[in-house]
């Protein structure tokens, strides 16, 4: 069965990889389908990444808030819901693989990418909020497959949004299986405790997450919204806390690790092959980190409490910003001052490496911080998965647990294949996702544009009127 497995990911990668060769670097087309929405955004936005930052610190912090506004959750629990899905093992192990394959220049690329997918995520929160769907029973539901269909409908295209939504909701309901996470959160505490290449442990790891999660699934959103914002500042603080050491253990290397990181991203004559290698292989781990274009943090904004969409668009703006700019970049310094990069290694285990400078049991504090990534992202990307679910079979109550049955059942494998048929894997389905998305994205670029300038502009009078107030 694991040999079928991988065979099946090798000739999903050829089907979705497929690549044009560019200074002699194979670039895949999908990593340019996805960076160039995120740079059209950013400009056609007018680098709203960039000015609409101070407006989106003032939403988190409550400011105008409304807790009368239509939806299931407040706008700080629908960005901690939503960061608990991006900000998982593509921080710790995602920076580790992009680094092996691409250099220490690929984090440079991760960084870059992560500025302007701020933008593109405005974009698809914006009208996944504007868009979202209220069901029989009085509570929201929203994600790209209620805003291609909705969206569409509206400007009088029901047909064209109906097939969007449903390749998109079909692809769904299998790329957000996490293998990833149970692979790499495996994989870490194997370095630890050293269990070695027995199946069975691993397959014992598997089904211990999947019944956990479970238990939280099966108590709604609510239950989910309870235990991610509980658990994403305390994984966040403990990792960054962890990195933080090791950044202090190595302060004198920090300056000529920046020089690296940013030589080798610029170095043309690079083992890794160059400019375009560092990028490509940066692209790829920063797009799973952020997730941006992909949609599916989209799922978690979309029921906010809110009147204005745009508003929570100007709140998910700070997931890429949190996730990869600020996070990803701490872990790429980290790998690169304590020079683990140079130790052959491919995944987790050149993380671990960098915690280990700082004393042989700081891979235990990894591991804690690990295990808890994994375990958020895997209960947020199961409410996403159910969405699409009943997107596409209905609201069934026995159909959802038959789906959640089978997403729980499906994380064990994750253990038990290699690295490479869990990233190749989930890295294939997700770029699918991106194709119906961004579609949708372009058609309504205009209409997003509109709303944010709107918002912004609205902003500026209240506080105005505030500060005549005061």
């Amino acid at each position: 069965m694991l040999d079928a497995i991988e065979q099946f990911s090798t000739s999903l990668v050829q089907v979705v990889f497929s690549s044009v060769r560019l200074g002699g670097v194979d670039i895949q087309l999908i990593v340019l389908w996805l960076a160039v929405a995120m740079v059209f955004f950013t400009f056609r936005l007018g680098f709203l990444n960039v000015r609409g930052f101070g407006a989106a610190v003032d939403i988190l912090r409550g400011r105008r808030a409304d807790p009368s506004a239509p939806g299931e959750i407040s706008q700080q629990a629908a960005l901690a819901t939503a960061l608990s899905g991006t900000v998982g093992l593509g921080n710790i192990a995602g920076v580790a693989i992009a680094i092996s394959i691409g250099g220490p220049g690929a984090a440079f690329w991760m960084f870059v990418i992560g500025f302007f997918a701020m933008s593109l995520k405005f974009a698809e929160v914006t009208l996944a909020v504007k868009y979202r769907q209220q069901t029989a029973d009085g509570r929201y539901t929203g994600g790209p497959m209620w805003t291609l269909r909705n969206a569409f409908a509206s400007r009088g295209r029901p047909r064209i949004g109906k097939v969007l939504g449903g390749i998109y909701a079909g692809f769904a309901i299998f790329a957000f299986i996490q293998i990833i996470q149970i692979n790499q959160s495996y994989a870490q505490l194997n370095v630890i405790m050293g269990f070695g290449e027995t199946k069975w442990t691993a397959f014992a790891y598997g089904l211990i997450v999947a019944f956990a999660a479970g238990m939280v699934l099966i108590g709604g959103v609510k239950s989910i919204a309870r235990v991610t914002t509980a658990l994403v500042p305390f994984m966040g603080g403990l990792y960054v806390i962890g990195v933080l050491m090791i950044l202090a253990l190595n302060v004198r290397e920090i300056p000529g690790a920046l020089e690296l990181i940013f030589s080798e991203a610029m170095n043309p004559s690079s083992v890794q092959g160059g400019v375009l290698g560092a990028f490509v292989a940066g692209m790829r781990r920063a797009v799973y980190s952020s997730e941006a274009g992909i949609g599916s943090s989209a799922i978690a904004h979309a029921i906010a409490k809110t009147r204005s969409p745009a508003s929570e668009g100007f709140v998910a703006l700070l997931e890429p910003f949190i996730d990869t700019v600020v996070i990803c970049t701490a872990t790429a310094l980290a790998i690169v001052t304590s020079g683990a990069w140079r130790l052959g290694l491919n995944d987790i285990a050149m993380t671990s490496a960098a915690f280990e400078t700082v004393s042989v049991w700081f891979p235990y504090l990894l591991a804690v911080a690990v295990f808890l990534f994994a375990f958020s992202t895997i209960i947020a990307t199961g409410y996403y998965a159910l969405q699409a679910w009943k997107y596409l079979a209905g609201s069934s109550r026995t159909l959802s647990r038959l789906y959640m049955l089978f997403f729980c059942g499906s994380l064990p494998l994750g253990a038990l294949i290699d690295v490479s048929t869990a990233v190749n894997i989930i890295d294939s389905l997700f770029f699918l996702l991106a194709a119906p998305n961004i579609i949708g994205l372009y058609i309504f670029s205009n209409e997003i544009a509109r709303d944010a300038g709107a918002y912004l502009q609205e902003a500026r009078r209240n506080k105005e009127i505030e500060r005549n107030e005061d």
